[in-house]
């Protein structure tokens, strides 16, 4: 998240970027849109910082060592259409994703489900 104006300057300048390559609404909003893509990568990397949260705590609370085991894919229907997602695996399998748990097929509420991660305490540095 930008921590000041010039990060959030930096930011706006990478949207804006992103969106001078697309010529048409369709490239922004299409079957393999921007904001498609955007979101695929966005939902990935809160699943993988979730998985660090994960196994740095059970690092410290346990003497069973685990680690990743690689990734699945799941398809799943977003407010932008199927999105195919690599969810990260733990060796234990002892991670249960919150953002898209296990067998749920429908990503709904996805600013919510975000905000409740930073407010466990939940970060990506």
């Amino acid at each position: 998240m930008p921590r000041n104006k010039q990060d959030l300057n930096r930011a706006d300048e990478r949207v804006d970027e992103l969106l001078s390559e697309c010529q048409s609404p369709e490239a922004i909003l299409g079957e393999s849109s921007l904001l498609k893509q955007l979101t695929k990568r966005l939902v990935e990397r809160a699943l993988a910082g979730e998985l660090n949260h994960h196994l740095k705590e059970n690092s410290d609370s346990s003497d069973i060592r685990d680690s990743r085991n690689g990734h699945s894919s799941k398809t799943v229907q977003s407010e932008h259409g199927e999105l195919e997602l690599a969810i990260p695996r733990d060796r234990q399998s002892t991670f249960e994703p919150v953002l898209v748990p296990k067998h749920q097929r429908r990503l709904s509420g996805l600013d919510e489900k975000i905000l409740a991660l930073y407010a466990r305490g939940m970060s990506t540095r």
